[in-house]
């Protein structure tokens, strides 16, 4: 029904070619799942309602409502249409550029300013460096194989492998239930529209998903050291996983790991920020810093009508408001995080997942598609619970 109701009354227009494609998917993909459910009430225990099965029709729900609409409008824009991708893959790519010709994914305040006023907002790359490295393949070759969402959906679909396999190679009680919650958050994390069609259409913030959720399964398996490389990785690709980072390591320091953990979490992001803060240290803060907050030459168009967006706009002083709002939210996280520090790769999901979704209905700029995000990790947490149980030993 998303999907349907996208291609009809969308006004972007890679939306609606997504939606257009995602339609059919979704459509074809729930009279499997009736089938399956038909199935299983005729005869329990039949493999055509397995969970082998359920896996595969989820990975045909995938494949047809995000991977295929993904090279649809890649063919599509390298054969010439300009109206097959969002804002963000473009940024990458240039940014990948950039970085590739000059060392830095960042134009400084006076070259954006130089751009003509319609492209200045294209000038702004709000990502963290590591994000231009999906840029790069189209800066050595213009196909349709090199545009930024293949490769972000190639990371992707790794990195969630991974965290499936870490968490299924856990040994403890009620294996099959675990098994089917984390099919659940993989279905999560994949074919919920809000994810369909972000990866389709824009993509950048799947991967930054996917090493997340990585991340806290190797620390559902006890690896923290692991798992703080995961999250770093995610760090270095946006803002967004540095609060997960945060959580983290307090998770890690009750398990005698935090410094393990933060050096992998903390590091990576840190290590992918020294080569360009020494290129060009104000071009850095620009793009970072001063156009996320909302200080830039040109506003973010991310402006979802959001508590935090509809108080900042409407209400005198609205943005002094909303921040206020949010910093009482991070302080109210920060107490508990010092008072009660999460025990569990679960509780570290939820603490994460409650304050991003937090944290987004508060943000003056904010999207619909952050709440991917929450909504991943929060079903995500009851596969982490299953996977940390471990076997009782017999007396």
């Amino acid at each position: 029904m998303f999907a349907a109701v996208t291609a009809a009354t969308s006004t972007l227009l890679p939306h609606r070619a997504w939606g257009t494609l995602a339609t059919i998917g979704y459509a074809l993909a729930a009279l499997a799942a009736a089938g399956q459910l038909l199935a299983r009430r005729r005869r329990a225990g039949t493999p055509l309602a397995g969970l082998p099965a359920r896996w595969a029709v989820t990975g045909f729900a995938w494949a047809t409502t995000a991977l295929l609409p993904v090279v649809a409008q890649s063919i599509q824009r390298a054969g010439g249409r300009t109206d097959r991708a969002q804002e963000e893959v473009i940024v990458v790519e240039h940014a990948g550029a950039r970085l590739a010709e000059h060392g830095t994914p960042y134009l400084g305040h006076d070259a954006i300013a130089a751009l003509p006023p319609g492209e200045q907002l294209l000038g702004y790359t709000p990502y963290q460096p590591g994000m231009a490295l999906f840029g790069l393949p189209r800066a050595a070759a213009d196909a349709w194989w090199t545009d930024a969402r293949v490769w972000f959906a190639l990371v992707t679909a790794l990195a969630l492998a991974a965290a499936v396999l870490t968490l299924r190679a856990t040994a403890g009680p009620g294996a099959p239930r675990r098994d089917a919650a984390v099919l659940r958050a993989v279905q999560a994390a994949t074919v919920l529209p809000v994810c369909a069609l972000t990866l389709a259409t824009g993509g950048d913030d799947l991967p930054v998903l996917a090493f997340c959720l990585l991340a806290l399964a190797l620390a559902a398996a006890g690896r923290p050291g692991r798992a703080g490389l995961a999250v770093g990785v995610a760090g270095a690709l946006k803002l967004f996983a540095w609060p997960v980072a945060v959580v983290l390591v307090c998770w890690a320091v009750t398990r005698r790991a935090g410094l393990r953990t933060a050096l992998g979490a903390l590091g990576l992001p840190v290590l992918a920020l020294l080569p360009v803060l020494l290129v060009d240290r104000d071009a850095l803060v620009e793009n970072v810093l001063r156009f996320p907050l909302g200080h830039g030459l040109v506003t973010s168009p991310a402006q979802s009508p959001f508590p935090g967006h509809l108080i900042a706009s409407a209400l005198p002083a609205g943005r002094v408001v909303a921040a206020a709002l949010l910093v009482a939210v991070a302080v109210a996280i920060a107490v508990r995080l010092l008072r009660r520090p999460p025990r569990t790769a679960a509780a570290t999901a939820l603490i994460c997942g409650y304050g991003l979704l937090a944290a987004i209905l508060l943000m003056p700029s904010t999207r619909f598609g952050y709440l991917l995000y929450p909504i991943a990790l929060l079903v995500t947490a009851p596969a982490l619970a299953l996977a940390e149980r471990r076997p009782e030993v017999a007396p």
